[in-house]
């Protein structure tokens, strides 16, 4: 969440930065001012008036002493007592309110980030040359289905639409991508974590998913947790209310999850295949580091996303996503998105956020050092390989005009042994 007293004391600032969010974001605004006025004037009466009874009460024990009637102050008191009484509700609710209404306002969006919706995201820089084939490509589902390898029509019978089945050799490939991905962040200064996927709220509102997108999120009401979309939340959640020495940032980690998301309000979008499904697994890293440095690390880890695809041999641009397309947490964010032939067009494989301290405030993540009091750390969280969306690339790119599929090079020494293709 963004700082309170950042918007009491530059609420122009504030505004205009939320502004480029869009209508919505500017007018939560004016709420939370409002209530954090009320929440000010409502404190100096309560203190007022508990002061009052403070010094009251000690000329009621002096009147007693001096075995004078204190009667009369005594019954003032009383009613002072429950005007405080009252105040004090108010006060509790109009705090839970600020707090509700804080938890919506988004991030403020970095400078470079460019203005605009979707549409308005900028293409950074292109790698590498789509393929052009001697034959008519297939998509990764017909290639699939031909061998076997993907079985949507059981994965709807057994849990619905948008499930599905890897089989055989394509179960190989995803662990092969898993192992390549890890050993190679591992080789960078990253942790590995396998993570939990069950969280409680903490977490998610602690990130930034709740109360958003509460809508995009499987819920087990029964134990008051929730099946994370990315393994981000379990990731950012690692250090929730601890105070870290500043000599062992940055922490970096690379976790591996199965995820979930509803998909809500996607009906009819990407419905074919495995490219948006409910359940997928990834390979996400994670950073929390100093404030000052939050925007060279950001500069790392995208690097690394794009050293993974071109080692992946696999055509991509590299986009800077425009305000309005970003999450609520994310001050910027750059996508990579990869060629798919039969498509014809470009699509997200990865992305890259930079959240500065909105996560960290909400979970109480901080760094102290030998010098100055406790401060708010940077967090900042990027894909290494959605699984499912690396293997579609790999397959429409890689296929052969038999229906096969070529290994990459690079993820050969994590397949069978003499394994170069797939569904020979």
């Amino acid at each position: 969440m963004l700082d309170i007293k950042l918007i009491r004391n530059e609420p122009e600032l504030v505004r205009t930065a939320l502004r480029r969010r869009g209508a919505q974001a500017e007018a939560s605004l004016d709420e939370l001012l409002e209530l954090d006025r009320s929440r000010r004037e409502i404190l100096v009466v309560v203190e007022e008036k508990r002061s009052l009874r403070n010094s009251v009460s000690e000329e009621i024990a002096k009147l007693k002493r001096d075995r004078e009637d204190a009667a009369s102050k005594i019954e003032a008191m009383r009613a002072v007592g429950e005007e405080i009484k009252r105040l004090e509700t108010e006060l509790k609710d109009v705090e839970s309110a600020l707090e509700e209404e804080l938890l919506r306002v988004p991030n403020l969006p970095d400078p470079s980030a460019p203005d605009g919706g979707e549409e308005d995201s900028v293409v950074l820089h292109h790698w590498g040359t789509p393929r052009e084939f001697a034959f008519d490509p297939q998509d990764h589902l017909d290639l699939a289905v031909a061998r076997d390898l993907i079985d949507m029509e059981r994965g709807a019978r057994t849990s619905g639409s948008r499930f599905a089945y890897l089989k055989g050799d394509l179960v190989f490939l995803q662990f092969a991508l898993v192992q390549f991905a890890l050993q190679r962040l591992a080789s960078k200064g990253f942790r590995p974590v396998v993570v939990p996927v069950l969280v409680r709220d903490e977490a998610m509102y602690g990130t930034g998913f709740f109360p958003t997108d509460m809508q995009q999120v499987y819920r087990v009401e029964a134990d008051g947790l929730n099946l994370v979309g990315t393994s981000e939340v379990p990731l950012a959640a690692l250090h929730m209310d601890e105070i870290v020495d500043e000599s062992d940032l940055p922490l970096r980690y690379v976790g591996y999850s199965s995820c979930f998301r509803r998909e809500a309000g996607a009906a009819g979008k990407d419905t074919r295949g495995i490219f948006r499904v409910h359940q997928f697994d990834k390979v996400e890293m994670f950073s929390f580091c100093a404030p000052d440095k939050s925007a060279e690390e950001h500069d790392l880890m995208c690097s690394i996303q794009q050293e993974i695809l071109q080692e992946l041999g696999l055509p991509y641009r590299a986009v800077n996503i425009a305000v309005g397309d970003l999450g609520a947490s994310a001050a910027k964010k750059c996508d990579l998105e990869a060629w798919l032939p039969t498509q014809g067009r470009y699509r997200e494989v990865t992305s890259c956020s930079n959240c500065t301290d909105y996560q960290a405030r909400r979970l109480k993540v901080r760094a102290k050092g030998e010098k100055g009091g406790p401060y708010l750390l940077h967090t900042l969280n990027g894909t290494v390989a959605a699984l499912g969306r690396t293997i579609i690339a790999i397959m429409e790119n890689y296929q052969t005009e038999e229906g096969s599929v070529e290994v990459p090079t690079a993820l050969r020494p994590f397949m069978p042994i003499g394994m170069e293709r797939i569904g020979r």
